[in-house]
């Protein structure tokens, strides 16, 4: 059992964080002694779990559902779809790499009479809408 100072420490989340995943039913605490939390051991595991969901682009929604049995059960459909996610989102951003680093180089000194500049501007609002999406 790690009390809640414990896991704050060995993972650097901090408190109001671990109670706003409860809320959310992310997690449970074993127990409690007087008003401190107490976690099972494998509470280290179940928030590695939710850090790499949040980091791969997960709802908090989607994550908990990883943990809706009696045991950790992720949905593989579910990884692969985010992964086609990713790979879609990488491919968009290099694309804007791309021409970012076009506009940089343009020899024009005013960035409006650059032509990658006014493209780039031209499509912002169709890159926003689809960035939006993840």
């Amino acid at each position: 059992m790690l009390d809640i100072g414990k896991v704050t420490e060995k993972t650097g989340i901090n408190a109001s964080a671990l109670r706003f995943y409860e809320s959310k039913g992310l997690i449970k605490p074993a127990g409690r002694k007087g008003l401190r939390r107490y976690y099972a051991d494998n509470i280290i595991e179940q928030l590695s779990i939710i850090a790499l969901g949040q980091t791969a682009g997960f709802t908090l929604d989607e994550i908990a559902s990883f943990f809706s049995g009696k045991s950790i059960e992720i949905d593989r459909d579910m990884l692969l779809q985010k992964s086609k996610d990713i790979a879609l989102k990488i491919s968009r951003l290099q694309a804007i790499e791309a021409e970012l680093i076009k506009v940089a180089n343009c020899p024009n000194s005013n960035h409006f009479d650059c032509h990658n500049f006014n493209k780039l501007l031209n499509n912002s609002f169709n890159t926003t809408k689809t960035f939006n999406k993840f």
